[in-house]
């Protein structure tokens, strides 16, 4: 496992847990960011990532996305 930020621009991965305080995961899941669903990197700037989930962009920050392990 390694937090999204990890991944490349262009790569798909399966989240595999998420971590931080209820409030975090709860929005989060609201977002489309679930265990076990597919999300790909769109791009990434200075840590900052957008991602593509459940056929949405999201942009995320750096310490949200270190919280998606895939």
């Amino acid at each position: 496992m390694m937090p999204l930020t990890m991944a490349k621009a262009g790569e798909t991965a399966t989240i595999r847990k998420i971590s931080g305080k209820d409030e975090v995961r709860q929005h989060l899941a609201e977002l489309g960011f679930v265990v076990d669903s597919d999300v790909m990197v769109v791009s990434e700037i200075a840590g900052n990532l957008i991602v593509r989930v459940k056929d949405s962009r999201v942009a995320l920050d750096k310490t949200m996305a270190n919280r998606i392990m895939v």
